[in-house]
């Protein structure tokens, strides 16, 4: 898999991830709706 190089200013490229409950999140699902913040938490679980 080959990340995309993104620039500060550039928007985000739309990816899918799982919830907590292990629920599908698509960031493009909440575009134009509300801000959204990003947290990796390394070694979570």
């Amino acid at each position: 898999m080959t990340i995309p190089l993104i620039t500060p200013g550039d928007p985000a490229p739309d990816f899918e991830l799982t919830d907590v409950n292990g629920n599908a999140i698509r960031l493009s699902s909440y575009h134009g709706s509300k801000p959204v913040v990003l947290a990796f938490l390394r070694g979570f679980m």
